[in-house]
């Protein structure tokens, strides 16, 4: 079933992009899964908020929590780099891709109930406490159970594609095995305190090393939406995952990856 599952999820997707309508281009989705019991479910309430749900809050007979990343082209990152507004293309990219997620949601739910199973969707945004700026069912978090990645200084999920995409993720009564967790840090910062990059790439002194103001944060985020009110509603910002290590890698595999090629080139002289 989750070989099934994996390939239902980069077989919709590969579809969906090349629809006319669709101007985002994604990279290969990666898909992880959480069993529903996992411990770290019921910790979510006092890391996240204490009305966070749990799997089965939503689902009674959950078993499974299937969580996927979908990454935005290079060119979609490019795109953002100046200025204080989100470009455009990041813009759009952010509408197409909550669209993109409620549809491969729904072909999914589809795919489990032709096999008899349950399942329950959560929106991409907006499913949360709006005067804490919380959500009850936080995608990142989530995908950090499921084993996607490990949180940057930044808050974002960086996954071994980066951070710069949309993370969706559903609930099902179907029991696939769960995947392991990374236990080392993603976020270069983080792992050896040689990278504050995304902190400088704060618009709007939002972000710092030690602190973040999610409502100034917020702030910026509403400024786009005035700007680009024609394109639908991107509340986004992203300017601190562009152009920035973590973009579309996960920079402490590759920092260790060359160490490596170094040491062993080292020892053939």
């Amino acid at each position: 079933m989750k070989d099934k599952t994996i390939q239902e999820i980069e077989d919709f997707v590969a579809k969906y992009q090349d629809k006319d309508d669709i101007s985002t281009g994604w990279g290969l989705p990666l898909i992880r899964f959480a069993a529903a019991e996992d411990p770290l479910f019921e910790e979510l309430k006092i890391a996240v908020v204490s009305s966070h749900a749990v799997p089965r809050d939503l689902l009674p007979n959950a078993q499974t929590v299937i969580s996927f990343f979908l990454p935005f082209s290079r060119s979609v990152g490019a795109s953002n780099i100046t200025e204080q507004l989100s470009s455009p293309e990041w813009a759009v990219s952010y509408i197409e891709t909550n669209e993109l997620i409620k549809q491969l949601s729904l072909h999914i739910t589809t795919f489990f109930e032709d096999s008899g199973e349950k399942v329950v969707t959560i929106p991409p945004t907006h499913n949360w406490i709006e005067d804490k700026l919380v959500s009850n069912w936080s995608h990142r978090h989530i995908a950090f159970i499921a084993g996607l990645g490990r949180f940057g200084l930044n808050n974002m999920l960086i996954t071994d594609k980066g951070c710069s995409g949309r993370i969706g993720s559903l609930i099902t009564s179907a029991a696939i095995e769960p995947d392991s967790r990374p236990e080392t840090e993603a976020c270069l910062q983080k792992f050896d305190s040689t990278c504050k990059k995304c902190v400088r790439k704060c618009v709007n002194d939002a972000l710092f090393e030690d602190s973040f103001d999610r409502f100034k944060c917020y702030a910026q985020l509403l400024t786009n939406v005035a700007a680009y009110k024609d394109l639908g509603y991107a509340d986004v910002c992203g300017k601190c995952l562009a152009a920035v290590p973590c973009s579309h890698a996960n920079p402490v595999k590759l920092k260790q990856k060359a160490q490596k090629r170094e040491t062993v080139s080292s020892t053939q002289e």
